[in-house]
């Protein structure tokens, strides 16, 4: 008789630890995710110190900090395109705590130019927000390439065939494949010269190892200001306030560059499996850092167009752009190990 008691209310006992453990179940996720972030949050930079993707993401660092309540750290993990740091965030733990700083190189072009990559750039990434568009502009050195129009640099590679070389910041970035739709739509024969990052391709044209790069506006700015470089054309569909008077590449009526457009993104992804709620949650504080009149002043004074979009647009847009840089690399005939 002792054992009754006992016997009934054990499952009365199981049933409420159980109730107990599905409650915590439930609730322990919402309650984690509701109080995201905890702790400083890591930019994972795909590129060298001082280039510029590091410039722009220094620019909001502070800014999107605050608005999320924590920290936002950079963490430099440069290299091969970008496809370094992209390994590292694919590899992460998707907590929202570990992104990426991406381009339309790591996340775009680079799916077509490395035959063999670690990570999938379409599935193993979550697009949480662009966070502008970028102009590069055809940058060159007047005392190697002695032109004042985009039509007389033509002219005079075309009367050179494999004289020049052109700088990049690195083999598939958005510096590379910029100068690499243009030649093939106008057909110039130059050749490629890959640096390290920003700073070191500047330096090559600015001493004359190669005669040009198609740099981003903001890189170029201060030596075009002090004479240094001269500006042909900028790579977007439109001119670029920070350079008004400098005209866009289709403006110059060659063959070949109507409707040319070779702006690039720069936005953050996390890694496949984020929650939704944190990558809403940082998606609408980038969109809050970029309406920020003195933040988006000194993005867009350096030759940038903020981009503001929601994580599904951001999702089309990279979808758009790895297929026009796929067409691109095919008719380049361009390929990397």
């Amino acid at each position: 008789m002792n054992n009754t008691p006992s016997l009934r209310r054990t499952p009365w006992r199981l049933g409420l630890s159980w109730l107990a453990a599905a409650w915590l179940g439930v609730a322990g996720p919402v309650l984690a995710q509701g109080d995201w972030p905890q702790h400083p949050i890591t930019v994972v930079m795909t590129f060298p110190a001082g280039s510029g993707v590091d410039v722009v993401a220094r620019q909001i660092q502070e800014p999107l900090g605050k608005q999320l309540g924590q920290a936002v750290v950079i963490d430099y993990k440069p290299g091969a395109a970008g496809n370094i740091a992209s390994d590292f965030v694919s590899r992460a733990k998707p907590d929202g705590y570990t992104l990426v700083f991406g381009t339309a190189a790591t996340h775009g072009s680079n799916a077509a130019l490395y035959k063999k990559l670690s990570f999938d750039v379409e599935t193993d990434f979550v697009p949480v927000a662009p966070v502008l568009d970028v102009s590069n502009v055809l940058t060159i050195n007047p005392d190697v390439v002695p032109v004042r129009t985009l039509k007389e640099f033509v002219e005079l590679v075309k009367a050179n065939p494999g004289k020049y070389n052109f700088a990049s910041t690195g083999n598939g970035t958005g510096t590379h494949m910029a100068f690499a739709e243009f030649n093939s739509r106008v057909g110039l024969d130059m050749t490629h010269v890959p640096y390290k990052g920003g700073p070191e391709a500047m330096t090559a044209v600015l001493r004359g190892e190669t005669c040009c790069i198609m740099n981003q506006v903001q890189t170029v700015l201060t030596h075009y200001k002090a004479g240094k470089v001269r500006l042909l054309g900028v790579t977007t569909a439109k001119r670029v306030g920070a350079v008004s008077d400098v005209p866009t590449i289709a403006e110059s009526g060659l063959a070949g560059t109507k409707g040319f457009d070779s702006s690039i993104w720069f936005g953050l992804f996390a890694p496949k499996g984020t929650d939704p709620r944190v990558v809403q949650r940082l998606n609408s504080a980038v969109q809050a850092v970029l309406e920020n009149p003195e933040v988006r002043a000194k993005l867009e004074g350096a030759g940038n167009s903020v981009r503001l979009e929601s994580p599904e647009q951001f999702k089309a847009t990279v979808k758009a752009n790895r297929q026009k840089w796929a067409e691109v690399v095919k008719a380049a005939h361009i390929s990397l190990d």
